[in-house]
């Protein structure tokens, strides 16, 4: 029996390191997910814009207290890029390249995509912005990716996108590129991006009325 546990004994080392390993990969994986986000200007909104929880109204909310601290003393350029995934037969493209803002204006401009396939696909548009440490500066107040973008065969359309950046803007960034790049959702998606693109018809529909009245 002794001569047995003894020959297990390396066996059990081995998986213990293995075990301690793994709880540290899984421990460094979120100050490196930090690290990254920071460097592609990627910030944890996506997250939360993916499993339908990122708060609309409240980005809307500050983006209309941002826009209270304009300062018209100093100009931000603005570049858009689109991209798309090699298996996502679209067509997208910004229909401006760049804009010229001060901090704290409002800003809308619009992308196109265009289903080039002849079946109803589902597309996930991934913000990102450079320089990274100008992502939490950037507040995106309408966006085409907040929502799974549902596209018929043959289908094409101009998609909002309305931002805000934030006077707080460190002073040595004097340009941010805004890049999106579309991916194919899972055909499951289909419906869910139907019902959230209604609903998000609903929506803008009712605050242009409100805005209207006021």
């Amino acid at each position: 029996m002794a001569d047995s546990n003894t020959s297990h004994r390396p066996l059990v080392r081995k998986l213990s390191l293995i075990a301690l390993g793994m709880f540290g990969f899984g421990f460094a994986l979120v100050p490196l997910y930090n690290v990254f986000c920071d460097a592609f200007g990627i910030n944890g909104r996506f997250l939360e814009i993916a499993s339908g929880q990122y708060d609309v109204n409240a980005a809307i909310e500050r983006g209309e207290e941002i826009a209270k601290r304009r300062d018209d003393s100093r100009t931000i350029t603005v570049q858009f890029t689109a991209n798309r995934n090699r298996d996502l037969p679209w067509e997208f493209h910004p229909n401006v390249t760049e804009v010229r803002v001060h901090p704290g204006e409002i800003k809308e401009v619009t992308y196109f995509a265009r289903n080039l396939t002849e079946q109803s696909m589902v597309g996930q548009a991934v913000p990102s912005v450079v320089p990274g440490k100008a992502n939490k500066y950037f507040t995106k107040m309408e966006c085409f990716c907040f929502t799974q973008q549902l596209f018929e065969a043959g289908e094409g359309r101009e998609m909002p996108l309305r931002f805000v950046v934030d006077p707080d803007l460190p002073k040595d960034v004097h340009t941010i590129t805004l890049a999106y790049t579309f991916f194919e959702a899972p055909a499951s998606s289909a419906a869910t991006a139907e019902t959230k693109r209604v609903a998000s018809a609903h929506v803008q529909e009712n605050t242009t009325t409100s805005r209207s009245g006021n």
